[in-house]
């Protein structure tokens, strides 16, 4: 399932940061930046993928907030 994760970066001011996370079937944890196209990163515990993140997402904005490709809005459990 897929959850998403509010992160804020120290020294972005009010900028957040949609993540999806998931867990896949060797039980890594998968995080990737809605609106960020390639944002993505992985880790063994939720604690490690926070930080991962975080990284990436530096890297990725290379210090300079970034216009959003997309915009979160929902998660939603289907039964098909």
């Amino acid at each position: 399932m897929t959850q998403p994760l509010n992160t804020q970066l120290a020294g972005t001011d009010d900028m957040k940061y949609k993540v999806l996370v998931e867990k896949d079937a060797e039980g890594w944890f998968v995080g990737e930046v809605v609106g960020l196209p390639g944002c993505h990163t992985q880790a063994r515990s939720l604690e490690n993928l926070r930080e991962r993140m975080k990284e990436a997402i530096v890297a990725y904005t290379n210090d300079t907030p970034p216009t959003l490709e997309t915009t979160f809005v929902d998660v939603w459990d289907l039964e098909a």
